[in-house]
């Protein structure tokens, strides 16, 4: 990859739409110290009144949490906003990919706002259009384009979903991968996948739950000639994992698990199917963002859990559950870095703005993209079974 595929943006200035990256903020914001900015956006969001839906991403700060209308994973959140087809603007608190799918599951009519732009995802940024279409190619030279399925991970760029729908692939989502992966499976006899951008969430649902062994999950590197990989490689594989991963949850080591059984004998270890093999390996329960929230709701009084996901959620189901010990599985603050870019001034200058009739930050999907991308969101939806939750 050179610097014009990914150029290097100063910070505020220049944005990169066809990347999960974006740094201009037009206009000013009110200062962090500002001690009215509570009052402010409460007075904004009254304002606006129904013609306004925020939307919180359950890892967002707290401080912007208490403005959400519903909190929750990032594609409940999109279909939340879909559900509220009167709402003028929809108020995306979360990052870039998300607020693209909001804009693509909602009406034409509705504008989506990402209160700040630079608010991307680097897992989403790990597989860009360019790449995948590459890496296809290459698919199509060691003769086995015909027999693999595109699936993508809903933290993705709208044009990979809408790759994976032009090519007879689907999304999925961290509750219903080993689903989808039954439906890709079984899409064409002796089938691969392609399985986009996170290579855990690809080769945890493989290996633990559909059985596929670790011999025949490779990885595609998209920085190397030809994925790092031969055409033989590629030929014996049933799973091509994407080299790309979260950088919260790739943060979680096998060691700190080991550290914390032995300081707290009985503990519950609760991770995110995002995090690395070895990890969940160890761990006792793995599972989606909301899977995380119902367990530890549902646990009794008096237990021990270590959680392995971004540490927002962590502190609140702390704060939240007094009578249970929660602590953080990692030796250091791993807060999502670009998630928390949405705070309190911006959320207050997209409110303030959008109250004044000035429309900020509104993210677009164009109609063809937003096509594709549809049909790789529909097929999901159309699986049987299980929830569709990150």
């Amino acid at each position: 990859m050179s610097l014009v595929d990914l150029p290097l943006l100063p910070l505020g200035k220049g944005r990169d739409l066809d990347a999960e990256r974006g740094v201009e903020c037009p206009g000013d914001l009110p200062a962090a110290s500002d001690p009215d900015l509570v009052a402010r956006a409460r007075a904004a969001k009254e304002a606006l009144g129904e013609r306004v839906f925020v939307l919180g991403h359950h890892y967002q700060r707290d401080e912007v949490i208490q403005f959400a209308d519903v909190t929750g994973d990032s594609f409940k959140l999109a279909r939340d906003a879909a559900a509220r087809p009167d709402a003028e603007f929809i108020v995306f608190c979360g990052v870039h990919f998300m607020a693209e799918s909001a804009d693509i599951l909602t009406s034409p009519d509705q504008q989506v706002v990402l209160p700040d732009l630079a608010a991307g995802c680097s897992m989403a940024d790990m597989a860009r259009l360019r790449q995948v279409e590459d890496a296809w190619d290459a698919m199509a030279d060691a003769g086995i384009q015909d027999l693999v399925v595109p699936v993508t991970y809903m933290n993705s760029s709208a044009d990979i979903k809408a790759f994976c729908g032009r090519n007879g692939g689907l999304v999925c989502t961290s509750s219903n991968a080993d689903v989808a992966l039954d439906w890709a499976f079984a899409r064409k006899p002796d089938a691969k996948v392609l399985f986009l951008p996170d290579q855990h969430l690809g080769r945890n649902t493989a290996v633990l739950q559909m059985g596929i062994g670790l011999d025949e999950c490779v990885v595609w590197d998209p920085l190397q000639p030809g994925g790092g990989l031969s055409a033989e490689e590629l030929q014996r594989a049933r799973m091509i994992l994407w080299k790309g991963h979260c950088s919260v949850h790739g943060r979680f080591s096998e060691d700190v698990v080991d550290e914390l059984r032995a300081k707290h004998p009985g503990i519950n270890v609760l991770v995110h199917p995002e995090c690395k093999h070895e990890v969940v390996l160890k761990a006792d329960l793995v599972g989606s963002t909301e899977f995380i929230i119902k367990t530890i709701e549902a646990a009794e009084p008096g237990t021990v859990w270590a959680i392995g996901t971004e540490l927002n959620l962590v502190k609140r189901l702390a704060d939240a559950h007094p009578d249970k010990t929660i602590v953080f599985l990692d030796r250091n603050v791993c807060y999502c870095s670009t998630m928390n870019r949405i705070d309190l001034p911006h959320l207050v200058w997209a409110l303030e703005n959008l109250a004044s009739g000035t429309v900020v930050n509104r993210v677009t999907v164009d109609p063809d993209t937003e096509a594709d991308a549809l049909v790789a969101l529909q097929r999901m939806l159309d699986l049987p079974g299980k929830s569709h939750r990150d």
